[in-house]
This record gives structure tokens, C-alpha cells and sequence, in this order.
């Protein structure tokens, strides 16, 4: 026991180790996953994403290699490259080349081969390519691409150069091309079949872009999160002092904050007004990249004042018919800042959960990449004809002289897939599902050692008799300590449960983007229904698991006990679950939504160059909402950052609360361990809810 510890101070009585199994299980799984990302690290290879390679595997632009003077990977049917299942194996699945240059001219392989520019065509052939087939045999054989598309380098591929010239889609400058007769034709069956890679291609751009505008901005980025980080303390530190002040002021500037917005919005919808251009409807411009058109549009205005102006009365209304219940949040939050004020290092724990959160992404996506780029090229051999050996694995180096060109004179060995025939390739996609459920577990894990190391700090606060005489040296590290000791399994346990959820859920979406191009609306139906429930059972486990891990820190039980009594608590007390809990999470709510604006508010007028900070001014952009709204969402994560610290604080104090009324009676036998400030409001509170149910019934 700690020293200076009261010996009712529930969260510090001897405690033994609970759910063993389960921490056994958890630690077989790290082994486990450590293997795997071994074995990954030993057959993957990162460059593949970095740099291209053809279909053989070998890298292009390398030096010391046969294609260190062609830097640039040619796509034969780039169209292919669309399919969303490429991101498992970075690899398209099409015959692929490395070029010296990407074609720029538009060519058909028939064209070409009666002309002169045939020599300029077989270099995006495959290499060692000899004219001696056919026509339909050199494109059955896949031996060079059907087309020629004018295309532009990005990342080392080429990509088709479709643009949009006054509203036609066009590739290059031209919308023709010569047909193999020597006439001109339409290229839309060009355009459409090349549209979907093109959407890589923009996507590409628009990535470009922002990078470069992250280069530029990335200090003043900076600058704007560590606004939000002192805004967020300093909200924080005027809770300890001034609560009730502050959540009345906080209340105030959020509606004054919406009000402007609205304000705002209006006068840009009114100065648009005649301007030529600004009455296109949104549905008729489309998706654009360049989103600074839209706010060129007064529908985009009138839009965000509706979207305004809405919560801006649901706000209000709320906080008309909770008005009576604010006063007893705002005593729980009063109680809430005194123990983060006697436990100030609190505040600082949501960076140790960030950074083990980090390690768990980082290890994740390192073994994913490793996985992904594990795949080899296969080629299989095609004959047309009746030959046993079809489908047989093959080696294109070799097979011409190969026993079995000589027992199927008409196969070929051709590029099938990427993969592999080995039981670690067939293996691939569970080890991918397992690097997922491992990254969600154990990620799962950091979250909930986080909440019960928090929850343990702020009930040795509530369960201290005399405070703050009663509270151990150092309440954080010893709760830390103690639910790494005892609690490993309890946390595991609840974290394996909500892991398997999750990967349902993952598994889910990931059929449903494989049948999306089934038209069988009860497969849909089904899905969309599957889908909907899983999200409510995450959800519900969420809260589950935040109660019992309270539960945990408290009385030190296992975790199915625990989450056993925090339920059934939790309805005993339905109706102050209801008034408080939620009225908080609502206060809270407004206080990231005061911080989140005002820093956006400001990030907006500096990068739209509408103030200026001393000599200095926002760097030119081409998207100035990138770096807006990286402001708004980094300071949006840090003040949920300090606030998920009080919400844990109100959390835990509620639950106390409840147990200390069940267990005691404030008698001198068995007194109270609530404060009296908050024996007053919440008691008178619950007397007054309780009056109101009676009458009601």
C-alpha cells in the first residue's frame, strides 16, 4: 500500500492478478507478430513502392543494371491499374516495361507497323522482341501494348496526359488519332478507356500539390498547432480556477464564434451577387481539384450559412432546456479540475499514449509495406490449343529452349499475376488480416492502459477521505504501475474483444468493395445491414469497456466482473447518466468546438493573406484550405488531447460517486468520500430527478 494512503481508499487495496490467460495470449500474439515481421522484413522490399520495376522484378533506372538508362515504367493496359486490390500488391496487374522516355504520340501497334514509326513503337515492346508473328498473335502474346497514349512521367511511371480543354476531355493536344486505314477517328473510346487511370493521375497531381504546399506552410503550420496546444492549457488551467466562469464564457463565444461565421458567409453570398459565373449550381460545376472555385459560387455560401445557421439553433435550443442541468455539470466539472489540479501530470499523459500509439502505426505499416512488396512476378503458359501442360508455371528466360516448348510448340509463357506459388505467397492475405488485428489490438491495449492508468490517478483522488492529505506521493505512476502489474490480462481481455470487432469490420468493407460490381441488391442489402450493426456493437463496446476498465482501476476485479457491475451500476443510475455524462460531454464539446474555431478562424485569415503577423505574410499556395484545415484538425486533436484527460476525470468522479451512494450513507460509520460541494449539487440533483420520474409515473 502506498504510503499515506487511507485504508478505504478503494483503488489502493491489496490486489491480486487478473485474467492471467489473457496476458498470456497477448504476449504469445506479440511473439507471433514479431515473427511475422521478420519473415516480412526478409522477403519484402520497400523500393518496390518507391521505385518502379517491370514485370520481371527488376527495378528501373538502377544503376548496375540492364535498365539503368530507362528510369521510366510503361504500363501496356494502365486501365488495370484502377482496380483498388493494386494497394495490396503495389503492382499493376498488366505487363509493365522500363522506357527511356514515355511515349508522346498517339499510336496504334496496326499503325505503326505499316509506317515508319514502327522502330519508335518495338521500343515499348517487350525486350528481345522480333516482328516475326502476326498482328494478333504479337497482341494475344501480350508481346506490345494494343496503343500508344501520349503520357507524362509522374513518380517514375508514365500516366496517360488526359486533360480537359473547354469542357472535352481530351489526351494530349488532340482528340483524333490515325486508325490503321490511315483515317482520322474519334479517341473517346481512348479517353473512356484510359479515364479511370487518368483519376490516379489527378489524384496524383492533387497530392503533388499539397506536398508542395505542406513545404512551404509547414512552419507556419506549426505555429498555428502550438497556438492551439497554449489555448488549450490555458482553457484548462482557468477550469481549475474559474469553472463556472469559464463554462458560461465558453458557452458565449461559441455562439458568438457560429454567429459570425454566419455573418461571414452571408456577406460573401451577397457579394457574389451578379457576378458573372457565381449562380452555376454546384451540381452542374462537378468535382473539381482546385476547390477554391467553389467558394466562387454563392451556393457554396448560402450552403455553409444553412449548416451554420442549423447548429447554431440546435446549440441554443439544448442549451435552453438543459439550463438546470449545466449547473450540476459545471459542480462536476468543478470537482473534476481540483483533481486534475492535484494531479496536474495527468495532462501530460495523453503524449505517452501518442507515442506508443505511434509505435503500434509504425510497426503496422512497415510489415504491411514488407508483405505487400513480397510478391513476385508469375508467369504461367497459354496455348490455345489442347496442351497439358497450360497453366504450368514457367520461366520466360528459358522456355524457349525448355523441354516444354518442345511437347507444346504453339504455348508461351506469359505474365499472369503477381504473387507467388510458394505456401508463404499463398499465405499473404491472412498475414496481412493478422498485421491488422494485431495493429488494432494492441492499439486497443495503449488506449486502454491509458484510460485505467487516468482512471486509477483521479479515484485515488475521490476515494482519499481527508484530500489531499490522503493521496499517495504520486497517483499517476502509481495507478500506471499498478495496471501493468495486476491488470495486463483484465486489459488485454477487453481490448482483444473490441480487435475482433474491428477486423469483422475491416473484412467486411473489404467485400464489399470485391461485390460491388455484383448487382444483387439483397448481397447489399445484407452488407449495408451487416455493416450497421458492427459499427452500433464497436460503439457499444467502446463505452462498455471505458466503464469496466474504471471498474478495473477501482476495485481491481477481472474484467468480465467488472464490466458486469459497471453495467448494471451504470442502470441503476440511468437517470443521472443521462443528466450528467452527457450534459459534460456536451460542455466539452463546446469547449474544443471554441478552441477549433478560433484557431481556424485566424489560420483563415493569415492564409488568405487578410492579416499579416509583423513583416510577415502566408507563403504563395496553391490550395490555401491544405494548411487550414491541417490547423483546424491538429488543434481539433489537441484540445481532444486535454479534454479526453477531464472527460476520464468526470467519467471516473460519476462512477465513484455512484458507488459511494450505495455503499455509504454519510454517517460517521460510513461517510461520504464525495467533497461537500459535490454532495449538495448532486444530491439535491438526483432528488429533483427523482421527483420528476415519480410524477411522471
Amino acid at each position: 500500500m502506498d504510503e499515506g494512503a487511507s485504508p478505504n481508499a478503494a483503488p489502493l487495496l491489496p490486489r491480486g492478478c487478473t485474467d492471467i490467460i489473457c496476458c498470456i495470449f497477448l504476449l504469445l500474439a506479440i511473439v507471433g507478430y514479431v515473427a511475422v515481421g521478420i519473415i516480412a522484413w526478409t522477403h519484402g522490399d520497400p523500393r518496390k513502392v518507391i521505385y518502379p520495376t517491370d514485370s520481371r522484378g527488376e527495378f528501373c533506372g538502377q544503376k548496375g543494371t540492364k535498365n539503368e538508362n530507362k528510369p521510366h515504367l510503361f504500363y501496356f493496359n494502365i486501365v488495370k491499374c484502377a482496380s483498388p486490390l493494386v494497394l495490396l500488391e503495389f503492382q499493376c496487374p498488366t505487363p509493365q516495361i522500363c522506357v527511356e522516355k514515355c511515349p508522346d504520340r498517339y499510336l496504334t501497334y496496326l499503325n505503326a507497323r505499316s509506317s515508319r514509326d514502327f522502330e519508335y513503337y518495338k521500343q515499348f515492346c517487350v525486350p528481345g522482341f522480333k516482328d516475326n508473328k502476326g498482328v494478333a498473335e504479337v497482341l494475344r502474346d501480350g508481346d506490345c501494348p494494343a496503343v500508344l497514349i501520349p503520357s507524362k512521367p509522374l513518380a517514375r511511371r508514365c500516366f496517360p496526359a488526359i486533360h480537359a480543354h473547354k469542357g472535352v476531355l481530351m489526351v494530349g493536344n488532340e482528340t483524333t488519332y490515325e486508325d490503321g486505314h490511315g483515317s482520322r477517328k474519334n479517341i473517346t473510346d481512348l479517353v473512356e478507356g484510359a479515364k479511370k487511370a487518368n483519376g490516379v493521375l489527378e489524384a496524383r497531381q492533387l497530392a503533388m500539390r499539397i506536398f508542395e504546399d505542406y513545404t512551404v506552410s509547414w512552419y507556419w503550420i506549426i505555429i498555428g498547432l502550438v497556438i492551439a496546444m497554449a489555448m488549450s492549457l490555458l482553457f484548462i488551467i482557468l477550469l481549475r480556477f474559474l469553472a463556472g466562469i469559464m463554462v458560461w464564457v465558453m458557452i458565449i463565444m461559441v455562439i458568438l464564434v457560429l454567429g459570425y461565421g454566419i455573418f461571414h458567409c452571408y456577406m460573401e453570398y451577397s457579394r457574389l451577387r451578379g457576378e458573372a459565373g457565381s449562380d452555376v449550381s454546384l451540381v452542374d460545376l462537378g468535382f473539381q481539384t482546385d476547390f477554391r472555385v467553389y467558394l466562387h459560387l454563392r451556393q457554396t455560401w448560402l450552403a455553409f450559412m444553412i449548416i451554420l445557421s442549423i447548429l447554431e439553433v440546435i446549440i441554443i435550443l439544448l442549451l435552453i432546456f438543459l439550463r438546470k442541468r449545466i449547473l450540476i455539470a459545471i459542480a462536476l466539472i468543478k470537482e473534476a479540475s481540483r483533481a486534475v489540479g492535484y494531479v496536474m501530470c495527468s495532462l501530460l499523459y495523453p503524449l505517452v499514449t501518442f507515442f506508443l500509439l505511434c509505435l503500434c502505426i509504425a510497426y503496422w505499416a512497415s510489415t504491411a509495406v514488407f508483405l505487400s512488396t513480397s510478391n513476385e512476378a508469375v508467369y504461367k503458359i497459354f496455348d490455345d490449343s489442347s496442351c497439358s501442360l497450360t497453366a504450368k508455371t514457367c520461366n520466360p528466360e528459358t522456355f524457349p529452349s525448355s523441354n516444354e516448348s518442345r511437347l507444346c510448340p504453339n504455348a508461351r509463357c506469359q505474365f499472369a499475376f503477381y504473387g507467388g506459388e510458394s505456401g508463404y505467397h499463398r499465405a499473404l492475405l491472412g498475414l496481412q488480416i493478422f498485421n491488422a488485428f494485431m495493429f488494432f489490438w494492441l492499439a486497443n491495449f495503449v488506449l486502454a492502459l491509458g484510460q485505467v492508468t487516468l482512471a486509477g490517478a483521479f479515484a485515488s483522488y475521490y476515494w482519499a477521505l481527508r484530500k489531499p492529505d490522503d493521496l499517495p506521493a504520486f497517483p499517476l505512476f502509481s495507478a500506471f504501475g499498478r495496471a501493468l502489474r495486476y491488470h495486463t490480462g483484465s486489459l488485454a481481455f477487453g481490448a482483444l474483444i473490441l480487435a475482433i470487432v474491428q477486423i469483422i469490420r475491416v473484412i467486411l468493407e473489404y467485400l464489399d468493395q470485391r461485390l460491388k460490381a455484383a448487382e444483387n441488391k439483397f448481397a447489399k442489402c445484407l452488407m449495408t445491414c451487416l455493416k450497421c450493426c458492427f459499427w452500433c456493437l464497436e460503439k457499444f463496446i467502446k463505452f462498455l469497456n471505458r466503464n469496466a476498465y474504471i471498474m478495473i482501476a477501482i476495485y481491481g476485479t477481472n474484467f468480465c466482473t467488472s464490466a458486469r457491475n459497471a453495467f448494471f451500476l451504470l442502470m441503476r443510475n440511468i437517470i443521472r447518466v443521462a443528466v450528467l455524462d452527457k450534459v459534460t460531454d456536451f460542455l466539452f464539446l463546446l469547449g474544443k468546438l471554441l478552441i477549433v474555431g478560433s484557431v481556424g478562424i485566424l489560420a483563415f485569415f493569415f492564409f488568405t493573406h487578410r492579416i499579416r503577423i509583423v513583416q510577415d505574410t502566408a507563403p504563395p499556395l496553391n490550395y490555401y484550405w491544405v494548411p487550414i484545415l491541417t490547423v483546424i484538425v491538429g488543434s481539433y486533436l489537441i484540445a481532444h488531447g486535454f479534454f479526453s484527460v477531464y472527460g476520464m476525470c468526470v467519467d471516473t468522479l460519476f462512477l465513484c460517486f455512484c458507488e459511494d451512494l450505495e455503499r455509504n450513507d454519510g454517517s460517521q460509520e460510513r461517510p461520504y468520500f464525495m467533497s461537500p460541494e459535490l454532495r449538495d449539487i448532486l444530491l439535491k440533483g438526483s432528488a429533483e430527478e427523482g421527483k420528476r420520474a415519480e410524477a411522471e409515473e
